[in-house]
């Protein structure tokens, strides 16, 4: 058998998908977030203000021995964030939509934001 992500069914393919978090307050979320894109080969954006700095224990408790191979990018705001994407497909999720996630059609390039809920 040949080796190549084609042939082994655990390895993923290259893909450009992008996962953003909107204003994070809770850092170990934030580190659990980190960890799955690093599983998976995704780049994390973390857009300020943060409810939290960066190199928090919680956060890299969380994170574990993974987030220094985290593809990170922060962003000064929700401008620079959405200036920075360009023309990708924008997929917003929350607890409260109509269509399920697994009703998507996901496509390379696209960036999926999770906002959190602002306390008052």
């Amino acid at each position: 058998m040949s080796a190549g992500v084609a042939s082994d069914p655990l390895l993923l393919p290259p893909h450009r998908l992008r996962v953003a978090l909107m204003q994070p307050e809770i850092a170990p979320n934030t580190g659990n977030v980190g960890r799955l894109c690093v599983a998976s080969g995704t780049e994390l954006h973390l857009v300020r203000p943060l409810g939290f700095v960066l190199s928090d224990r919680e956060l890299k408790r969380s994170g574990m021995d993974y987030w220094d191979r985290l593809r990170l990018v922060v962003h000064d705001d929700d401008e620079a964030f959405f200036g920075s994407i360009g023309e990708a497909r924008i997929w917003l999720f929350t607890s409260k939509a109509e269509r399920s996630l697994w009703d998507c059609d996901f496509a390379d390039g696209d960036v999926l934001v999770l906002a959190t809920k602002r306390r008052a």
